[in-house]
């Protein structure tokens, strides 16, 4: 147990403290304002405050840990050994930085609260975020900081023996529609036949009506394969179907066809099965609850985890929205076009609600990479590369791998070929040394 002593217990302080010390490093942490209590502990212990008290392990705090709301947060990004720091505070601090006002700030999206440009969808974009702008999106800082961190506090504690953590993955199939051309209706069927036609697409034209009379395999029905990778990886991965009602934005399988509800059922034989959000129930907790409860009829269980469509976030609506709702687990914080880490950190963490000042039940998984963030490299030699360079990253603290697939990358299309051989490097990353 260690304890910390500082003037004053904030939720901010509690929630980040928690993070860092419970999540990252896997010890128990306990707060007071009492220096006696302090004084009289005989064991790990820190104070986190304006001023030393004496000679103990000591962190000088920023402001930002102990306000409510949004305030104008000056920034200053310093190089610190391999990776980047800030909210400097001086020598007399056992490290340089305080390491949970910055942690704090990149976990709670701070940022993402403050005015910013969006793209069309209403996304954050990754090159707003400061982790993209001085050059540390690439790198999970807030478990590297814990890290070193734990470094400073063996020197000090010499005689305690810190947990160690191992890496794991967490592998997300995202499918936005289940069949490319199966299960579409006669309208959508023809609708999409005649676009075919119209844009001279002979071979989509052929391979659509191949697929409905049964004599060519849809090219998205890569289930059976994906489930025979679940089966030979101890990791479970996580399915996100849609099922929301068609719209401009969702075009996804009617959730009432038969063969739909018994591939989700067949898939949740062997993987966790999630709700894809549809668009229009990201800003509408109604629409939200309906498919929520449409998904656990399906499955017949608690839905616990949740993504929503596109990527896309509107804080705090949205997580509390879930939170309401009770569902558990949320994986849609990560950027499409950007392979790294949103909210800094490869470990699991609770949504904290700014406005309310509250730490709510919902973990958020954030994820680290989409499979079309490698379609900006050319070769496949490059796409391993690229890919090895993000598993390392997590490897060095023993983080959570959380890679976002679609069913269709599995599929014959072109441009995702050699994306087998990229899933394979991920599976086979945790049995390496």
């Amino acid at each position: 147990m260690l304890l910390v002593y500082t003037h004053k217990i904030s939720p901010r302080i509690k929630y980040v403290f928690k993070h860092i010390f419970t999540r990252v490093l896997g010890i128990d942490v306990s707060f007071t304002t009492k220096i006696e209590k302090f004084i009289a502990h005989d064991s790990l212990k820190m104070s986190y405050t304006k001023q030393q008290l004496g000679n103990e392990f000591f962190i000088k705090s920023h402001d930002i840990l102990f306000e409510q709301g949004l305030s104008d947060v000056e920034i200053h990004i310093h190089d610190w050994d391999e990776t980047k720091g800030f909210f400097f505070n001086g020598e007399k601090s056992a490290i340089p930085f305080d390491i949970f006002a910055s942690s704090f700030y990149l976990l709670s999206r701070y940022e993402e609260y403050l005015p910013q440009v969006r793209d069309e969808f209403g996304r954050f974009l990754a090159t707003e975020s400061i982790a993209f702008k001085h050059g540390f999106l690439h790198q999970p800082v807030v478990d590297i900081w814990a890290f070193k961190l734990k470094d400073a506090l063996q020197n000090h504690f010499p005689d305690f023996n810190f947990p160690k953590r191992v890496y794991s993955i967490k592998p997300i199939i995202d499918v936005p529609s289940a069949y490319n051309y199966k299960l579409k209706g006669i309208m959508r069927t023809w609708g999409g036949a005649v676009k075919d036609l119209l844009r001279l697409k002979f071979k989509s034209l052929y391979n659509r009506f191949m697929v409905i009379f049964g004599l060519k395999h849809d090219p998205f029905d890569t289930f059976k394969y994906i489930i025979n990778k679940q089966k030979q990886s101890r990791f479970k991965f996580v399915f996100f179907f849609l099922i929301g009602a068609y719209s401009t934005y969702d075009k996804g399988i009617n959730a009432n066809k038969k063969k739909f509800i018994s591939l989700i059922k067949q898939v949740a034989d062997y993987c966790i099965v999630g709700l894809k959000t549809s668009f229009f129930a990201i800003d509408n907790i109604l629409v939200l609850k309906k498919e929520k409860l449409q998904m656990e009829a399906i499955i017949n269980t608690s839905l616990t985890a949740s993504r929503q469509s596109y990527s896309k976030l509107n804080l705090p609506e949205s997580y509390r929205n879930l939170v309401e709702l009770e569902i558990k687990e949320d994986y849609t914080m990560g950027y499409i076009n950007h392979i790294g880490f949103r909210a800094g950190s490869c470990t699991p963490f609770l949504f904290y609600d700014l406005d309310y000042e509250v730490q709510t039940p919902l973990k958020i998984h954030s994820y680290h990479l989409m499979d079309y963030a490698l379609l900006k490299t050319q070769s496949l030699l490059d796409k391993k590369k690229v890919l090895n360079q993000i598993i390392n990253e997590i490897k060095e603290v023993n983080g959570e791998f959380v890679p976002v697939f679609h069913n269709y990358t599995f599929g014959n299309e072109p441009r995702w070929r050699g994306f087998k051989d990229l899933f394979n490097i991920i599976l086979e990353s945790v049995n390496e040394d």
